[in-house]
């Protein structure tokens, strides 16, 4: 290769890392790693060791986490009105703050009750520094260009509990569980909090605006506006409530339910590692062929998913590979719904309050989720696990249902807007002499 080639190749990368887009997307992906791996899917390794030397039973352990995810819902609209207001930059960098205090003193608890009072500080620490204030922050940067961003953020965020789970075995197996703690403490404090701090600071050009300065154009058409807005919010949170309980479910009972299926413990366990694997398909998948299409049309597929791999879960008798077919759509479909839940509120309402509409959304998904867990054990224990695998069909057929209805509606509204700005158009130019 030539010297003037080397020379191109280092110009194009040069201006890839200048612009701000790139710059926050590659912060935000290695701060989500980070934050992900060392709070919200922390006890995903620590959970045993804090039970054996606390005496704590494993239920209380994760009662924790069940706090955090109500306290996180209990604080989203909040929060989502003060990333508005203050900007990203400011709310990531306090959450930063808040995760790495909430992880020393949790470090420190003694007592049942100051381990549920920090938890409920790092739930407070997690909304402010997790997925949907990342969202909210790549929209800053980059409104023009918010889908692309938030979708390969996702592509970072798959990997959290791959890398952390590993790191924070390793830690505790030489440290001890409370030290761990201390560690992702201090690893939140030196890496996540400057890069949000100077990851975020810039913000996107003219020169990716559409001609008339505002956003470039997109297949999604503009923003609801009135009361049509109120009813798409309302809509699609339930939509994302409903796939909440049945993600809830299977985000700590997926093991289980494989073992429910007929598979022994140790494959149910190399079955459900392929999820994660699944997820990150899913979003290349969006990413690569997937990028022209609407978001609410990404949304649709992505739902439809889910019914589908529920009924082979359904039917599978001991069968690895119906077993394996459900997980890796399973994933997939949770891989990509990550990315609707922050395309699709930018598609309808527009990146004007995106991160107040965001908050409000979040706030049924996140107490839907922190339920999911106890209600779906309530339902195995009193009617056994098929009944449990019925229940999350019922939800993700609920969700799927309500995404048609409202896709449907949604295309009645932008049917009748389109009318209403040719009207005004023609007046407009029956006026011009």
């Amino acid at each position: 290769m030539s010297a003037a080639s080397h020379a191109d190749k280092r110009a194009g990368w040069g201006t890839r890392l200048s612009d701000p887009m790139v710059g926050a997307v590659l912060a935000l992906g290695i701060t989500q790693i980070t934050a992900w791996g060392t709070s919200y899917y922390c006890l995903g390794v620590l959970a045993g060791p804090i039970s054996r030397d606390t005496g704590w039973s494993r239920g209380f352990v994760f009662l924790g986490f069940t706090v955090a995810l109500l306290a996180m819902g209990a604080v989203s609209s909040t929060v989502g009105r003060a990333i508005d207001r203050h900007g990203a930059r400011a709310v990531m960098t306090l959450g930063t703050g808040l995760v790495s205090a909430g992880l020393f003193a949790l470090s420190q608890a003694r007592s049942e009750a100051v381990y549920l009072v920090v938890w409920a500080v790092l739930g407070l620490g997690m909304r402010l520094c997790l997925y949907d204030a990342a969202f909210a922050a790549l929209v800053q940067v980059a409104p023009s260009r918010g889908r692309t961003a938030i979708s390969y953020l996702t592509l970072f965020g798959a990997f959290a509990s791959s890398v952390f789970w590993v790191v924070g075995h390793a830690l505790n197996e030489q440290l001890g569980w409370r030290q761990t703690l201390v560690v992702f403490a201090l690893i939140n404090l030196v890496v996540c909090l400057p890069l949000h701090w100077l990851g975020l600071a810039r913000r996107e050009s003219d020169r990716h605006a559409g001609p008339d300065g505002g956003p470039v154009a997109t297949p999604d058409g503009p923003p609801l506006k009135g009361p049509t807005r109120s009813v798409a919010i309302a809509l699609f949170a339930l939509i994302m409530s409903l796939n909440g309980f049945v993600f809830g479910v299977i985000s700590v009972q997926l093991v289980p339910l494989l073992e429910a299926a007929g598979l022994a413990t140790a494959a149910a366990v190399w079955v459900a590692s392929l999820k994660g694997v699944a997820q990150f398909g899913g979003r290349v998948v969006e990413i690569v062929f997937a990028r022209n299409l609407r978001a609410i049309t990404v949304g649709r597929i992505a739902i439809g998913i889910l019914p589908a791999s529920l009924v082979l879960l359904l039917v599978s008798t001991s069968s690895v590979p119906l077993v394996v077919a459900f997980t890796l759509l399973m994933g997939a479909s949770q891989g990509v719904l990550t990315i609707v839940r922050g395309a699709v509120p930018l598609a309808l309402f527009g990146a004007t309050e995106y991160g107040a509409v965001l908050g409000l959304i979040a706030t049924p998904v996140l107490v839907v989720n922190a339920a999911a867990p106890a209600m779906f054990a309530w339902i195995v224990d009193r009617w056994g696990w098929g009944t449990g695998r019925v229940s999350l069909l019922v939800g993700c057929s609920a969700a799927w249902l309500a995404m048609e209805l409202m896709a449907r509606w949604y295309e009645r509204q932008r049917a009748a807007l389109a009318t209403v700005d040719r009207h005004d158009a023609s007046v407009q130019a029956a006026r011009v002499p």
